[in-house]
């Protein structure tokens, strides 16, 4: 469909409920294909239970790896939920529309992948509910407050809450337009799902107050959730090299960064796979591109910063980590890979315009930002740990095994996998807000100005 004119109700309709109404053939191969990628990881998860955690290469003093690692990364793409949807619903931004309801459930399926990663690490995950909360009273059972197998749950948990009653109040008006769209069970199933939704002006206020009241509060558990995963390196272990004050922030940034370019391929991909090119126009990408220019630079300060102040203390074993970091081979190899693919790269492109409304730019772009935040988990994890001993001949490097591969690479596939079966049953475009922003087309314009004929290839 042609980009730029208005669009009817009729015609949104019926495009993006499209996935729903209409599968394509492509559909259920690519959701066998990434099962079988989960199915595998889980048969593997079951002999690592039986055999224990000695088939990977988790050691002493490196205790921590793929897993924990492949953690921090996901819960830092759930940040972009709440960046694209409640701070720009609250900054009024036009162009977060088509992006919101995407990064919404990224947020959910992120969070979801992220909870099974420290369950799956302990290796012993039937007594993770038992030690996590003091549920125990009558024998004074209480767990230690200062570990992260408490802050964690209840971060995370109060996240995953939240966020999800985000979507669902958000989810209500297309319930119902699904509910005057089907028949049969799916109809009684959407009919449930609506709430008795009528579209009259008392309800449409009380769903725009609600969702600028979550969004408001669901902002301090945005800024906890990754403060408190920080603190689980600043506090949880005595590793010089993480006891940085700059952490909170430097964790927070991290996740938007990521988070928000996640977002963004994913857009061009559902736009590429569903035909939505009048729903996710050149210029929402554009905006997103923008956007992420003051988010990576605001990033590449406090990583900065974490290695001037690591530096400045002169502490031997900060040294030693900085000194495996960017000297020792092959360490400092991954971290010139990591600091030019985070920041160097993607904001080089983001910078021209026209690369950022070419969409294979854009998303070499986005792909780069995350396989660069993935490796920086990694290297604030492993050399830390490897050279936190006093006594050098105790120090380890480490690398993951084949079944850490398998069990990280079957993480991609589930979250790949959720949001393909979301979109078969709910849009992943927001109906009412796709509307609403047409009305407004002619009145806010999204971007600077018209776009040249040379932007718009693919």
């Amino acid at each position: 469909m042609q980009e730029g004119r208005i669009l009817t109700a009729t015609e949104v309709n019926r495009d993006l409920l499209r996935s729903i109404l209409d599968t394509p053939r492509w559909f259920w191969p690519v959701v066998m294909a990434l099962g079988l990628v989960v199915l595998a990881a889980a048969i593997v998860i079951g002999v690592m239970i039986n055999r224990g955690l000695g088939i990977t290469n988790l050691n002493r003093p490196v205790v921590w790896g793929f897993f924990i690692t492949n953690f921090v990364f996901w819960i830092g793409i759930s940040h972009a939920g709440v960046m694209l949807s409640a701070i720009l619903r609250l900054a009024k931004a036009e162009w977060r529309r088509p992006a919101t309801r995407a990064a919404e459930v990224l947020t959910i399926f992120s969070l979801m992948t992220a909870m099974t990663m420290p369950i799956i690490h302990t290796g012993r995950p039937w007594r993770i509910m038992y030690w996590a909360f003091p549920y125990d009273f009558a024998r004074g059972i209480w767990p230690n407050i200062r570990t992260p197998l408490i802050w964690d749950p209840s971060a995370i948990l109060t996240y995953l809450t939240s966020s999800s009653l985000f979507v669902l109040i958000a989810l209500i008006p297309d319930f119902a337009v699904l509910r005057d769209r089907t028949t049969g069970i799916s109809h009684q199933v959407y009919s449930m799902l609506s709430l008795g939704w009528q579209g009259n002006p008392r309800q449409w206020k009380l769903q725009i107050i609600s969702g600028v009241l979550l969004s408001a509060l669901i902002l301090p558990v945005f800024v906890s959730v990754h403060s408190i995963v920080s603190w689980d390196f600043g506090m949880a272990m005595a590793v010089k090299s993480w006891h940085s004050t700059i952490f909170a922030p430097y964790f927070v940034v991290g996740a938007v960064h990521s988070g928000v370019s996640a977002v963004a391929f994913v857009l061009i991909l559902l736009r590429k796979a569903y035909g939505w090119q009048a729903y996710i126009r050149h210029e929402h990408i554009d905006a997103l591109g923008r956007l992420l220019v003051v988010v990576a630079t605001g990033w590449f300060y406090f990583f900065s910063m974490e290695v001037i102040f690591g530096i400045y203390g002169r502490e031997a074993d900060e040294i030693a980590v900085r000194t495996l970091q960017f000297i020792q081979w092959p360490v400092s190899a991954w971290t010139m890979v990591f600091v030019i693919t985070t920041y160097f790269i993607p904001v080089s492109i983001w910078l021209s315009r026209y690369c950022r409304r070419n969409l294979w730019i854009m998303s070499f772009a986005c792909i780069s930002v995350n396989i660069g935040m993935w490796l920086e988990r990694f290297l604030i994890i492993v050399p830390g740990l490897a050279n936190r001993q006093v006594f050098t001949f105790s120090w380890n490097m480490y690398s993951p095994s084949i079944p850490e591969i398998i069990i990280i690479s079957a993480t991609f596939a589930l979250v790949a996998m959720f949001m393909l079966l979301f979109s078969r049953a709910i849009p992943l475009v927001p109906l009412y807000d796709i509307k609403e922003g047409d009305i407004l087309k002619t009145e806010i314009q999204i971007g600077r100005r018209a776009v040249p004929a040379v932007y718009r290839e693919d």
